[in-house]
């Protein structure tokens, strides 16, 4: 599979780079409708995930394809491939309709139930980050890796919260817990990007509990392979299909941003 592997990163980089360039076209001229409460789509994300699904389409008709907008495409009926291309055309929609920096476009092949190649594009900044199984995670090619950060008061950290949030909740209640306890916090606006920077030794420690698949798909194995740690918020193996996600540069981040985590978000 390594020499697979490979050419399927090659895959995932060129059709991010597809999508990327769908999203830069459409940025000054775009339609944007609410799809659910404060939470938006734009034909941006639509032709993104179209021009990227047509480029698999013609290379692996076979496999499986898996998008975050819910539009008519042939190999979304591929049920049964071992292959699964999942996809997330425009991560960060709500930055992009306001014409801010920090989106990306994000596309990982999963095979088997394991994430075997991976590619994360920021369009605006020119950054592709990558990696496959088989190799360190790269940003341009370059070999990128966590920070040594294994202390939470010296962390810059990221979060991740739902669109419509309730004053009350359990998750806002230990997002202030950990808002005290670290050196500071962001709310970038990109899941993807989020573990890409934590990849590339930007951030020390990311947090975040109401995430889809395809949010962290493409982030997860480039984290990886970067040598960060992924688990679920309660300390568990993250599960990518319900992923209550607690990412940090090393695990005795982990474990004490897991100390503070008193109230477990419910499944």
């Amino acid at each position: 599979m390594q020499s697979n592997s490979q050419s399927y990163l090659a895959t995932c980089q060129l059709v991010a780079h597809l999508g990327g360039k769908e999203l830069m076209r459409h940025r000054n001229a775009f339609e944007t409708r609410e799809k659910g409460p404060k939470d938006l789509v734009t034909d941006a994300d639509l032709a993104s995930q179209r021009a990227i699904h047509d480029a698999l389409h013609a290379t692996h008709p076979e496999h499986h394809f898996l998008g975050e907008e819910n539009i008519d495409l042939p190999m979304v009926q591929n049920l049964n491939s071992e292959f699964t291309w999942i996809v997330d055309p425009l991560d960060g929609t709500l930055n992009y309709v306001h014409g801010l920096q920090s989106f990306s476009v994000s596309v990982a092949l999963q095979y088997q139930g394991r994430i075997i190649a991976a590619a994360v594009f920021d369009p605006w900044l020119n950054e592709m980050y990558s990696a496959d199984e088989n190799s360190p995670a790269t940003l341009n090619g370059q070999p990128i890796h966590v920070s040594d950060c294994c202390d939470l008061e010296k962390a810059l950290a990221v979060v991740s919260l739902p669109s419509a949030i309730d004053r009350e909740s359990a998750e806002l209640q230990d997002f202030l817990s950990l808002l005290c306890a670290a050196r500071s916090f962001r709310r970038l606006g990109s899941a993807a990007l989020n573990l890409c920077y934590l990849a590339a030794g930007r951030l020390d420690l990311y947090w975040a509990t109401t995430l889809k698949n395809w949010d962290i798909a493409g982030g997860q194995l480039i984290l990886q392979q970067a040598g960060g740690c992924l688990l679920d918020v309660d300390g568990s193996e993250l599960n990518l299909e319900e992923p209550r996600l607690l990412a940090a540069s090393t695990p005795e981040l982990a474990k004490q941003t897991i100390s503070l985590l008193r109230k477990k978000p419910p499944k």
